[in-house]
């Protein structure tokens, strides 16, 4: 797989066509496809841009193809919303047997989020196949799967998404999630000795730097704590301005601490780009200090990869394999207890590596130890009355009990964490609960879709006669995890 960037071979061209924001979305540049080769390009480039009558958007226009930037679904009449997203489960598939310009090559065909995301996204996916599940699309779940596996074993990770660009990080580590949908639909196990080889590279990839670290101090994306225990942190290995948010990522930067960068960045890891979650103050993404965090989410799905690794050792009688593992997890479930529980406000938090303390904030990642069973009983009730009491609005579950003008803070009501909270309640009892997540989302759901024939990237949870907003970009339809936890959730 070839990892050059050619964003950085046309960094002249690109660094003026950024600042000068020859397109309202930075994203579009970045995956823009070069229509000559890349030293020709500069070369006219550097003659040209001497010139007093030169446009440097049609300069750019004349040497990229912007075919695919962005997906438009239009229909003369509105369908029913099932009829619908059957329909853009086609619409949203794509193929990449070749590299394009940032566009990785995958070998089998994909699910596209929409919008502005013309690329497959590594946790989108996930959520993405529950809808697949449901509308009995059984080879595409298997496609998505296996291009997780390929990137794993030839890029040693599953990146962000599939663009050269996102080759510094990956994304919540849900791969072995995926397996057990595909599981639940087959009831096929050898799908874990099959990718055995790669659930435990992925570990690897988490794990790495783990060896010979001291206490109180990082590598990476391992933690070790000043009580030696093993934690785990979002990271990316880049510290300079994401290419697809250049300009932002320039301005936000002034007054801004240490590894500004790389603190933006390692949030995308997370997913959450981005959130009071993530900053010191609790207001300002110039306080950013995801470095300085380990999360209750990813060390939650890295348990669950050791339990899958338990499991994929176990029916190949790996038995020394399936007893590392399985003591990797049990050790996992204690500290996950004692660095994230927080016993005085009843809720799972953030721990702050420097400062040895639970973070402030209040978000709903808190739901991953319920959604993969590692909450008490006692835990579970405490954490499902401060979910409805603080985060339940009537158009579904917000992230955070903070409004900051960033998209994965209050008011917004994103689908991973309505499928997340809908099945935790029902994991421990709290089916009533879990009803009312379902119904105050869908109905917002349909509502939307109703007023505008699209399926929102998110939507506002407290003022449900609006769309939602925050964040770098607008609001975004298609849409692939909204079509796939909608359909989910409907079943149930």
């Amino acid at each position: 797989m070839n990892k050059q960037l050619y964003i950085n071979e046309i960094q002249s061209l690109f660094d003026d066509v950024q600042r000068s924001e020859v397109f309202e979305d930075q994203k579009m540049m970045t995956d823009a496809v070069p229509l000559f080769p890349i030293v020709e390009i500069n070369e006219r480039y550097e003659q040209e841009k001497q010139s007093h009558d030169f446009d440097l958007k049609e300069f750019v226009l004349s040497n990229f193809d912007f075919l695919g930037a962005k997906i438009s679904i239009t229909r003369e009449t509105q369908l029913p919303i099932n009829e619908h997203i059957e329909k853009l489960w086609d619409e949203l598939t794509r193929t990449a047997y070749e590299e394009k310009g940032t566009l990785l090559k995958l070998p089998k065909p994909y699910i596209v989020p929409g919008g502005r995301f013309n690329e497959f996204f590594y946790w989108d996916s996930y959520f993405i196949m529950l809808g697949l599940q449901v509308s009995g699309r059984v080879e595409m779940m298997e496609n998505i799967i296996e291009n997780c596996s390929y990137l794993i074993q030839n890029v040693g990770f599953v990146p962000n998404a599939s663009r050269t660009h996102f080759l510094s990080r990956s994304q919540p580590p849900y791969f072995s999630l995926m397996l057990d949908l595909l599981f639940e639909t087959t009831k096929d196990e050898n799908i874990y000795i099959k990718y055995h080889d790669t659930l435990e590279k992925e570990y690897a990839f988490w794990m790495n730097g783990e060896k010979d670290l001291e206490n109180g101090s990082s590598k990476i994306r391992v933690v070790k704590t000043v009580n030696g225990d093993v934690l785990n942190r979002y990271y990316d290995a880049e510290n300079e301005p994401r290419p697809e948010s250049y300009l932002i990522d320039i301005e936000d930067s002034e007054n801004a601490g240490e590894e500004f960068y790389r603190n933006i960045r390692s949030a995308c890891e997370s997913g959450w780009d981005f959130s009071s979650r993530w900053f010191a103050d609790g207001e300002n993404i110039q306080t950013i200090e995801t470095l300085k965090l380990a999360e209750v989410d990813l060390n939650c799905l890295l348990w669950h990869l050791e339990k899958t690794l338990v499991r994929s050792s176990s029916l190949q009688n790996l038995s020394e394999k399936e007893k590392y593992y399985s003591e990797r997890a049990e050790n996992r479930k204690q500290i996950i207890d004692k660095y994230f529980w927080d016993k005085s406000s009843g809720t799972y938090k953030d721990y702050h590596t420097k400062n040895n303390i639970q973070t402030s904030s209040e978000h709903i990642a808190a739901l991953y130890p319920l959604f993969l069973g590692l909450a008490s009983d006692e835990q579970a009730k405490s954490v499902a009355e401060n979910i409805e009491k603080k985060f339940l609005y009537q158009g579904g579950l917000v992230t955070t009990t903070k409004n900051t003008g960033q998209q994965w803070d209050l008011p917004n009501a994103w689908a991973p964490y309505q499928w997340l909270g809908f099945q935790s309640m029902k994991n421990y009892g709290f089916d009533d609960l879990a009803e009312k997540i379902k119904n105050n989302w869908c109905a917002n759901v349909e509502r939307v879709y109703n007023n505008t024939g699209k399926l929102m990237e998110k939507y506002n949870a407290l003022d449900i006669e609006t769309v939602a907003g925050g964040g770098e970009y607008p609001n975004q339809d298609g849409f692939g995890w909204t079509n796939g936890v909608y359909l989910k959730l409907k079943q149930n």
